[in-house]
């Protein structure tokens, strides 16, 4: 080979070694910079919740106890897996009183978001709170799993707030399923075409008794007594001694957890007896069995669970374990699921990025305590929407098409 010939060879070998050397040099650079970005110390989780006022009954039945239970529960499995820094890492969390006020809640969701920075917020309880909040959730880009929240809104919503999820469905699918029992019993002869409606002036009991108004007027019912009442009314007399009179054999009442108590009781010690009771958010409490007993038997609400299902079984166990006491058998379920799916999605995604925890929360499928869950357009759409107190049993009756649902017992036993 001439001299000129292997001088060019040994240069280009010579630039080759070099580019390898700057190459693996550079890799070298990347994995140091990969070791050295340190996993998180937590997941820093807030919430504001109704710990006083009104709202508390409620929040305390259904979301505290998910919430700790939760959070209990994954600390002492070693905290949420990370797979971009293959390390668990705990639950921290922060939390705010928002006394039952739906400006203390944005304020507080508000603080948690700039102040605290917090990874993640989970909701408060209630229909009329978790709307409140919602424009808070969607200006920072946080996911918002409305658990407790049931509104007609939630399509219309759902196309506006691309961080929002809505779990516990729309009034009308509640009214549609409640009207439709109703009218199979009618046809049977079991009742008369007549109800007697009464709720709350919130955003949960106007929703459901507009819908209500629909349904009934597209099943035949005449709605012979309809009169909404402020939260916080002391005593029911009047509105129970009104329906009395007006010779329904339904009787409806979209109430909040202290009228339901109330309503229930002043009922019973007036003897307003229909063959039909459906009372509101508290029917499905623990507490309601406790105070009724037997009492109890009969009266219909929203919710409701398929008691034999072994993640169901599962799950109140775990649950009454943890806390104490029993879990309610509406948003209680939904609570815990939605907190499945914040964690698994978490999971799957690695590492604490909220626009990728809330693409998988929209498109992904989760296992939780309900079953196998994949929304559609934002919205948990396989729910019950009446449950009935059977054998001291809160057991789903509608839809009636869906495996796990009882049949209806109408008349209800008297009291």
């Amino acid at each position: 080979m001439p001299p000129s010939n292997k001088r060019l060879v040994l240069k280009r070998r010579a630039l080759k070694g070099l580019a390898a050397a700057m190459a693996v040099a550079g890799l070298g650079g990347l994995s140091a910079r990969a070791a050295a970005q340190e996993a998180p110390k937590s997941v820093r989780i807030g919430w504001a919740i109704a710990k006083t006022g009104v709202n508390a009954g409620g929040t305390a039945a259904t979301v505290t106890p998910n919430y700790r239970l939760w959070v209990k529960e994954i600390n002492d499995a070693g905290g949420i897996l990370l797979k971009a820094y293959n390390k668990r890492v705990p639950v921290e969390v922060v939390e705010y009183d928002d006394r039952s006020s739906t400006e203390e809640a944005v304020r507080a969701t508000e603080r948690l978001i700039t102040q605290d920075k917090v990874d993640f917020v989970l909701p408060p309880w209630g229909t009329g709170t978790n709307l409140a909040v919602g424009p808070t959730y969607e200006k920072h880009k946080y996911p918002l799993l409305a658990a407790t929240s049931v509104t007609d809104k939630a399509p219309e919503l759902a196309k506006r707030w691309k961080h929002a999820f809505f779990l516990l469905g729309t009034g009308g699918e509640y009214a549609e399923d409640l009207v439709a029992t109703l009218e199979k019993a009618k046809a049977e002869g079991r009742i008369n075409n007549k109800i007697a409606m009464v709720n709350i002036a919130d955003g949960f009991g106007v929703e459901l008794a507009n819908a209500t108004r629909k349904a009934a007027k597209k099943h035949g019912f005449e709605l012979v007594y309809d009169k909404s009442y402020p939260i916080g009314t002391q005593d029911m007399t009047p509105v129970i001694n009104e329906a009395k009179g007006k010779g329904a054999d339904t009787f409806v009442a979209y109430s909040y957890p202290p009228d339901t108590m109330l309503i229930t009781e002043q009922a019973r010690t007036l003897g307003l007896a229909p063959k039909v009771m459906f009372t509101g958010v508290g029917t499905q409490f623990p507490m309601f069995k406790g105070k009724f007993g037997k009492a109890a038997e009969g009266i219909m609400a929203p919710g409701g669970i398929d008691a034999a299902s072994p993640q169901m079984q599962a799950y109140l166990q775990r649950f009454k374990q943890a806390t104490g006491q029993e879990s309610d058998r509406f948003a209680s379920p939904i609570v815990y699921a939605s907190l499945q799916m914040l964690q698994q999605a978490l999971e799957r995604v690695g590492r604490i990025d909220r626009a990728a925890v809330t693409e998988e929360i929209r498109s992904g499928s989760f296992e939780t305590v309900i079953g196998t869950v994949k929304l559609e357009n934002q919205m948990l759409t396989r729910l019950w929407h009446v449950g009935q107190w059977q054998g001291g049993e809160f057991n789903a009756i509608a839809p009636t098409n869906r495996a796990g649902a009882r049949p209806a017992v109408i008349p209800k036993p008297g009291w």
